[in-house]
């Protein structure tokens, strides 16, 4: 055998055995999924979260063949989800559907369990959604300017609610106060029906919520919706104006959108994202996404990484400008 035969032979054989290794690999990433995917999230049975968590493994699970089980690990505001699929193993069985939150916990926490960032692979955002700013029905300010010109007039007197320090509704009556150059005071409470309630009863102001939680009130006529923080008005509640009317520029829209852990490979990201895009382009899918105030946003996982890098920098002015120290 000459040299150069050898060397042809080695490189050959060095090259097989190279494929030989990958197969392993590929064998279980063509077979995913073989079992059942859980998809956590840290939000209340109910809530926004967990309908659209819902609705959406309904759908995947008839793309992907397997059941996609939902699985509620509430508590800090989302964290508690977050930290399990920030630790578990890398094979795509479990993933979490992630809310605004997220990216104001970043911001607002002196130390998280995971690094926000770098210990996710992140799939696709699900829906965008603005939040709505309502007083009760009998509250003297008839629209946001007037709200705005009380709060001016008489500071830290007008209040608004949240369902928890560090939520993103929290974040969306600070970022009003900032851009407004008013002193709004924050009252938080524990989540569900509270908040509603208060702004109702009368012991608070200003609701800053869902359409989702506050559009039922709204249309009982217990409450009064001054304006959206969407960029326009919102096509669920047209005669509603934008924040912008008033406050020039301002817009906040929310989202939820899937991660799942750190070192997930590509093949199960990019299937996932793909059965993400099917479902949420499904007719009954919309109608359902509209009627809770929210619409489709599938996005690549780059674009929803720099989306949350995005999302960081902006709550970290917004902390900075309101003086809001940090948990």
């Amino acid at each position: 055998m000459t040299t150069s035969t050898r060397r042809s032979f080695v490189e050959a054989a060095a090259a097989t055995a190279a494929m030989l290794a990958l197969l392993p690999s590929a064998r279980a990433q063509d077979g995913y999924p073989s079992r059942p995917i859980q998809l956590n999230h840290g939000f209340g049975a109910g809530g926004n979260a967990d309908v659209v968590s819902r609705l959406l493994a309904q759908k995947m699970q008839e793309k992907l063949k397997q059941p996609v089980v939902v699985e509620i690990k509430s508590g800090a505001g989302g964290l508690i989800a977050s930290d399990f699929v920030a630790k578990a193993r890398p094979d795509g069985y479990n993933i979490v559907m992630l809310t605004g939150a997220h990216t104001v916990s970043a911001v607002l926490r002196k130390t998280l369990p995971y690094a926000p960032v770098k210990d996710f692979a992140f799939i696709s955002t699900v829906t965008s959604f603005p939040f709505v700013i309502a007083v009760r029905a009998d509250h003297p300010a008839r629209n946001l300017a007037e709200l705005l010109a009380t709060a001016r007039q008489t500071p830290d007197r007008v209040t608004f609610t949240s369902v928890g320090v560090g939520s993103t509704q929290h974040m969306v009556g600070e970022l009003l106060g900032v851009s407004a150059g008013v002193k709004l005071l924050h009252v938080p409470y524990r989540g569900g029906g509270a908040p509603v309630q208060a702004v109702i009863a009368g012991d608070v102001d200003v609701l800053a919520d869902t359409l989702t939680v506050a559009a039922p009130h709204i249309q009982s006529g217990r409450l009064r919706a001054l304006a959206v923080t969407s960029a326009q008005p919102w096509p669920s509640m047209p005669q509603v104006p934008a924040v912008a009317s008033v406050l020039k520029g301002f817009e906040i829209r929310s989202w939820l959108g899937l991660a799942a852990p750190r070192g997930t490979s590509p093949q199960v990201v990019e299937l996932l994202e793909r059965n993400v895009r099917v479902a949420l382009d499904d007719p009954g899918v919309k109608a359902t996404l509209a009627s809770l105030g929210s619409e489709p946003a599938p996005s690549s996982p780059a674009r929803m990484t720099a989306m949350v890098e995005s999302e960081i920098r902006r709550w970290s002015e917004v902390v900075a400008q309101a003086g809001i120290a940090q948990q």
